[in-house]
């Protein structure tokens, strides 16, 4: 694919944040380079579709209503709605350094058919936090872990990776069963397996303006998709049986107080089953 060929589409999800939208919006137009479109997928509550759509449109964006049905549901949403030949997550938390398109652009140019992810200098409530300067990749733990081979991992940066298009034209879609966790990373193991390999962009980052309301919340789905996909590591990706029994000891002593893990258990299991199968009799 040639440079010229490339049209980078944003896919960006926002919810009752119009103000956090506009700072996104911002960061974005002031780039020195524009994507081909931006995508803004608005799960918000009714009382703030109105104030959403005027941001949109103020930007010059296409709005598109969410799917309603969680954060990887609207990812997966969002993407679908896209026409650009990659497909690049964002949130509207986020704001782009300057020059951060040109960087993506010129890595896609590089290897237009791996997928290519960011690091992240993170902030909560307005104040530094930390700087990751690559994204994580699932671990057996079904959390992420740091990334040692920046060409050639299963990285995923939630809200700041880059997609070829051919990913979603071949139905592969991130999982919507848990609307909180890392289950986001599972996605990238899949597609991992399924022949597409994660690159990082050296150097480039986004900036995250979180709220502590959501880094420390811990609700029930946030260990059940870490036990999803601890289970999809140890018995897919990475074979491991101690440590795929070890994990689900781990989580299933904590959901034990909240699901009957009798019928739980079998149920996710067949679930990882199911959609992994696939990826390994295809190798």
């Amino acid at each position: 694919m040639k440079p010229s060929e490339i049209r980078l589409s944003i896919a960006l999800l926002t919810r009752n944040r119009p103000y956090s939208l506009n700072r996104c919006l911002q960061s974005l137009r002031s780039q020195n380079i524009q994507p081909f479109e931006v995508v803004i997928s608005d799960d918000s509550d009714a009382q703030w579709t109105n104030a959403i759509k005027e941001v949109a449109d103020r930007w010059d964006c296409r709005y598109i209503k969410g799917s309603q049905r969680g954060l990887y549901a609207n990812r997966n949403h969002a993407a679908l709605a896209c026409h650009g030949t990659h497909i690049r997550t964002m949130d509207d938390d986020h704001i782009l350094p300057p020059g951060h398109l040109q960087q993506c652009l010129d890595a896609i140019a590089i290897d237009p058919q791996a997928i290519w992810t960011t690091g992240e200098l993170g902030f909560i409530d307005g104040k530094f936090y930390k700087k990751v300067t690559v994204a994580n990749q699932l671990s057996a733990s079904g959390t992420g872990i740091g990334i040692t081979n920046p060409d050639n991992n299963w990285g995923i940066a939630d809200g700041s990776t880059i997609y070829p298009r051919l990913i979603y034209d071949r139905g592969f879609r991130a999982i919507e069963d848990y609307n909180y966790g890392e289950s986001y990373l599972e996605f990238g193991a899949y597609l991992y397996m399924n022949g597409f390999r994660s690159r990082c962009i050296s150097g480039a980052y986004i900036e995250h303006y979180a709220e502590s309301e959501t880094i420390t919340r811990r609700p029930v789905s946030m260990y059940e998709s870490r036990l999803y996909s601890s289970i999809c590591y140890n018995l897919y990706l990475q074979r491991n049986y101690c440590k795929f029994l070890r994990y689900l000891a781990s989580y299933s002593f904590y959901l034990g107080k909240h699901k009957n893990l009798l019928f739980y258990v079998p149920d996710i299991l067949a679930k990882v089953r199911s959609r992994w199968e696939k990826s390994t009799t295809n190798l």
